[in-house]
């Protein structure tokens, strides 16, 4: 009775740890790896394995920005089993990680958080950082950002307003800086935002002119500066990407 006890309070509880075949991985990949359980110093039963692929994003509540978590997903590795006094249990899984996980570039980071559901007791957890590459289309947008002067400044995933909501609460915004080229001293940024399927992606953008003239510093006052701009593309359209973006530019500047 007292050892069960204990084991409810997660004293002497089973423990368990993910091994990924590899560290970094391509939007929309398939990862694969292990998980290793191992006893603690009583039998238990285990309800569930689970993995939750975890990201944080900025919310702004009351003009102040609060890191947030969020689940992009959760899958079930095992169903219910019984560990024993310092067994050991190996379970090999796979899943395609989602279009819209993001990339881990800037501030943004994502992780996988691994559990077991065990009735009445404190989950022992694993966590292990993925590095998220971007998805071929996205770094073709990359590249073709830089052969136009820009130059990535910033990378964050932030709330975003519900009209720009897909399946997550948040959107990642690329911020870029001219700082070359034909777009130098017309803008002051070019953000975009990425919504990914497996063989095209639309891409937002926000056009930020730069102010000229009385008139210019009013309406950078009034955020009227900005523009929004929406296009689609697919990999047969990457190697004419860099003029698609700088027309779809030029014309907003």
């Amino acid at each position: 009775m007292f050892k069960k006890l204990l084991s409810s309070i997660g004293i002497g509880a089973a423990t368990v740890d993910t091994k990924l075949a590899k560290a970094q991985y391509v939007q929309g990949e398939t990862v694969e790896g292990i998980v290793d359980i191992r006893g603690g110093s009583i039998e238990q039963h285990i309800d569930e394995i689970y993995l939750a692929l975890v990201t944080t994003y900025l919310r702004e509540i009351d003009d102040k920005k609060h890191e947030e978590k969020a689940v992009l997903a959760r899958y079930k590795v095992s169903g219910s089993l019984t560990i024993g006094p310092n067994e050991t249990k190996t379970i090999p899984f796979q899943f395609a990680l989602p279009y819209d996980v993001p990339v881990t570039l800037g501030s943004s980071r994502v992780w996988l958080q691994t559990g077991l559901d065990i009735k009445m007791a404190l989950d022992p957890q694993d966590r292990d950082h993925l590095a998220i590459e971007p998805h071929p289309l996205v770094a073709a947008f990359l590249e073709a950002a830089r052969q136009l002067g820009f130059r990535l400044h910033h990378v964050q995933c932030e709330q975003a307003p519900r009209y720009w909501q897909r399946r997550l609460p948040f959107v990642q915004e690329f911020e870029f800086k001219p700082a070359s080229g034909p777009f130098k001293g017309c803008l002051d940024e070019l953000e975009a935002i990425f919504f990914l399927s497996e063989n095209s992606v639309e891409v937002l953008l926000e056009i930020d002119r730069k102010a000229r003239g009385l008139s210019g510093l009013f309406a950078e006052a009034l955020d009227m500066d900005e523009t929004f701009v929406r296009f689609t593309y697919g990999t047969g359209d990457i190697p004419a990407l860099p003029q698609l973006l700088a027309d779809a530019i030029q014309k907003y500047s």
